[in-house]
């Protein structure tokens, strides 16, 4: 039987004005390229803790018919442990984004603006203009490794909220722990330090959240757990701001199987502690390889490189990598635009990146 042909209503948008107008986050890129050198995400090279593994292998999947603990407090609890924290300063969310959008959620509107380096981790406008909340940014100092201004408290003043991201993405740097106790004590409004690369570098802001009752600090398991794939983060602040990011969470943003594989790699301190190292060590040895081809190296502590090839050209060399397989990250614009962000690899990896660059640059 044959339907007749109806015309299709017109479409006009539903949407509110600022998400018709939003350009979304753009993730690092998941390519399926055949002997595929991936170096553009900052993934760890080197697999999860072994205690993941068993704590996978004996999971009761008839566990799966009930819902998951929405507070997650047994691995809250981990957390704490390891942070030398108490457990109401903790919230979990589904990777550090999660935690983000809570974030933004309670500390943003559009009377209430945030203020965030430039250039740093591109998901922060996307989340502001969410709330339809202004975006002060804040320049950093290229000819400086990209250091602070030393008037950012001037500059972020009627900031509700103020993102640090140290170390800073995408340029790997970090900034004087002694700089952001004073931004603590001095900023009204909440500091929130994101701290995804802080297990690579030298200091952490940890000890902060019992010092100053509006500082947050987030971390994520995607990086030095080597768990990208299972998405898990947490935030560590006041009680009162854990109780208020508790009201706006999803009901139950973690999984059953997350919660259990993430409380096993978070416990697991001696084997973090030993891949930290190894990434390190290998950090050192590609940064002496680009330098070799001269390359401009940003001091990096995060487990990536930020790199200016030495035409300076970011976008040459970011697709001639591609050409032969290997895959970097590469940020348009005036000052991203010269550089290439490298996630530190295996040797071979490593190896393989500086024999592509070498037909191109020696």
């Amino acid at each position: 039987m044959l339907r007749k042909k109806v015309d299709m209503k017109e479409y006009k948008s539903y949407f509110r004005s600022s998400v018709d107008a939003l350009a979304g986050y753009a993730p690092g890129e998941q390519p399926k390229m055949l002997d595929l050198v991936k170096l553009n995400t900052n993934e760890n090279p080197f697999p999860p803790s072994p205690a993941v593994l068993g704590a996978l292998e004996s999971f009761d999947a008839t566990l799966l018919r009930r819902y998951p603990d929405p507070m997650a407090d047994s691995l809250c609890s981990a957390i704490a442990e390891v942070n030398q924290v108490t457990r109401n300063m903790v919230v979990a969310g589904n990777g550090s984004d999660d935690i983000l959008t809570m974030t933004f959620r309670a500390f943003t509107a559009p009377d209430k603006p945030v203020a965030i380096l430039d250039p740093t981790y591109s998901l922060y406008p996307v989340l502001a203009a969410m709330q339809e909340a202004p975006v002060i940014k804040i320049k950093l100092d290229e000819n400086n490794n990209f250091a602070m201004p030393e008037d950012i408290l001037e500059q972020a003043k009627g900031a509700n909220l103020l993102i640090i991201t140290r170390p800073n993405a995408p340029t790997g740097n970090s900034f004087p722990k002694e700089n952001i106790r004073k931004i603590a004590s001095e900023f009204d409004g909440i500091l929130f330090i994101d701290e995804a690369y802080a297990d690579f570098a030298d200091d952490n802001c940890m000890d902060m959240v019992h010092e100053f009752s509006n500082v947050i600090v987030s971390r994520t398991s995607s990086k030095s757990l080597a768990l990208a794939g299972l998405r898990f983060g947490y935030a560590v602040a006041n009680p009162v701001i854990i109780d208020g990011l508790n009201k706006l969470k999803d009901s139950y943003n973690m999984d059953m199987i997350t919660q259990k594989l993430a409380e096993a790699a978070v416990r697991d301190q001696e084997y973090l502690q030993t891949t930290v190292a190894k990434v390190k060590s290998l950090r050192t040895e590609l940064a002496t390889e680009l330098k070799k081809l001269n390359f401009e190296l940003v001091d990096t502590q995060a487990n990536f490189i930020f790199a200016a090839p030495p035409d300076g050209d970011g976008e040459k060399a970011f697709r001639f990598l591609r050409d032969h397989a290997v895959i970097v990250r590469y940020f348009p614009g005036g000052v991203t635009g010269k550089y290439l962000r490298i996630t530190v690899g295996t040797a071979a990896q490593n190896q393989r990146l500086i024999e592509v660059l070498k037909k191109l640059y020696q």
